[in-house]
């Protein structure tokens, strides 16, 4: 207790607000990457199915889900560059030294995000500009460019988690960089993944639950049903996928990272036949109050026997590991995370049984309301994974080779307060903005649909099939 006081104690002032000003932009940023980086991919193949079936209203829905994701891409922008300004004006310690080891994933999330940007606006330019198989086709690299900026960010962040491709000088610093080994990483190939189709199932749930609250709302009309069977699908189909990505990584991280794993499962002292607990509070002390404790759980769930040895907290010492508070918080994120997962997992089958026997959605309103449910649950197990992340790697910026105090500004953390609440203001600005469009842009479409009245002359476009006849009467 007393050495976990004297290591909070030693903390720089900065270090508080440079810390929360990080968390609040990472987690306002992360709501809008299952968007960035799945939403091509959905629209994609909404755009084949209409090609391939010639259905005007797959067409449609498309059209009008590339014009979201460009505005969902361009409020990203804003959040992104703010965050790529705080890894520097936060973190020089750390960008200084290890910059040139571990940066050129951020180059190339850079390279992904330039290249994304392009196509979006090709993509969108020629709904009405460019025959509908050349529009197409220009289209297909759109999800791989997405997928290069994941891409990138991850292979900076699995680094950050276990660093490779690096000699240490006497002064402590990296020396003959493999960039090979430093993006190739233990943990790169399970990260991202892991990340990648939890993208895949957030962005498939959140896009899909707007349709079901049409359907909840009695909107039962072809366009609701496609537009909820497409996206809800694809998450249907890759949450049983990501339940096992999930298990893949939590082994991975037992055998990369022992640390992190013993935060994550609140395991206090090195120990066979551990048991697991859901939820329930680690003290300073090492006990453990409330929650439900399922004896040798844990150890069957990390080595498959009762038997296996899992790593204890008390293995390093009291400056080396997460402090009590931050592995109560590890560990309920880690299962919030985990039973949102199950829950996902209960509605994909429910849907996908009654889909392969009867060929139909489930006509219960209580299958809706769990969809409509399920896109906001996704989000909220996304911040719950990366809080799990980060969170488990303290109080390392840099798994054992730097501290968050070492890399953290010089800056006042007065200014860095300052600078906090001006973040606050322009996010609650910026998202504000994005709910604004978006509201407007569902009242036009409603209005062009006829659900809302008469259309203003200035929406006849929408009147039109994506590929429907054009101001010069031609056609792809």
């Amino acid at each position: 207790m007393h050495t976990t006081l004297a290591v909070l104690a030693d903390a720089p002032a900065q270090l508080l607000p440079a810390r929360s000003m990080m968390a609040f932009t990472l987690a306002a940023h992360i709501i809008l990457v299952p968007l960035g980086v799945a939403l091509p991919l959905i629209t994609l193949i909404m755009h084949g199915y209409g090609l391939r079936r010639n259905d005007p209203t797959a067409l449609l829905l498309a059209r009008r889900w590339s014009a979201v994701m460009a505005v969902q891409f361009a409020i990203g922008v804003v959040t992104g560059t703010v965050l790529s300004f705080e890894f520097g004006l936060l973190w020089p310690g750390m960008m200084g030294r290890w910059g040139d080891v571990f940066g050129l994933g951020f180059g190339v999330e850079a390279w992904g995000f330039f290249l994304e940007a392009v196509l979006i606006a090709v993509y969108l330019y020629g709904w009405r500009r460019l025959p509908s198989r050349a529009h197409f086709l220009l289209a297909v690299p759109l999800p791989f460019a997405a997928l290069l900026g994941a891409f990138g960010i991850l292979a900076a962040n699995s680094w950050m988690n276990t660093p490779r491709g690096f000699g240490l000088d006497p002064a402590g610093n990296p020396v003959d960089v493999d960039v090979r080994k430093a993006i190739f990483t233990p943990m790169f190939g399970p990260e991202y993944w892991h990340f990648v189709v939890a993208m895949f199932v957030t962005a498939g749930y959140v896009t899909a639950g707007v349709y079901a609250v049409g359907r909840l709302r009695g909107r039962r009309d072809r366009y609701h049903r496609l537009g909820f069977t497409v996206p809800f699908t694809l998450a249907a189909v890759f949450t049983p996928v990501q339940f096992f990505l999930g298990d893949s990584i939590a082994r991975q991280v037992f055998h990369e990272q022992p640390v992190k794993f013993a935060a994550m499962e609140i395991v206090w002292r090195t120990d066979t036949h551990v048991p697991e607990y859901l939820f329930g509070r680690l003290h300073p002390d090492g006990t453990i109050s409330g929650g439900l404790k399922i004896p040798q759980l844990d150890s069957i769930l990390a080595g498959f026997r009762p038997d296996t040895k899992v790593t204890g907290l008390t293995t390093v010492p009291a400056s080396d590991r997460p402090t009590a508070t931050q592995a109560t918080l590890v560990h309920w994120t880690f299962d919030i995370m985990v039973g949102i997962g199950s829950l996902l997992l209960l509605l994909a089958l429910w849907y996908g049984a009654l889909w392969l026997w009867r060929r139909r959605l489930p006509a219960s309103p209580w299958f809706f309301r769990g969809a409509a449910c399920a896109g906001v649950a996704s989000v909220v197990a996304v911040e719950c994974g990366w809080i799990t992340t980060e969170v488990g790697r303290q109080p390392w910026i840099v798994y054992q080779n730097m501290r968050v105090a070492e890399a953290v500004t010089a800056t006042r953390s007065t200014s860095l307060w300052i600078m906090f609440a001006l973040v606050v203001v322009v996010y609650v600005f910026v998202f504000g903005s994005l709910l604004l469009i978006l509201l407007k842009m569902r009242s036009r479409w409603r209005l062009a649909d006829g659900t809302g009245g008469p259309q203003p002359p200035a929406e006849t476009p929408e009147t039109d099939t994506p590929y429907g006849p054009r101001s010069l009467g031609s056609r792809p």
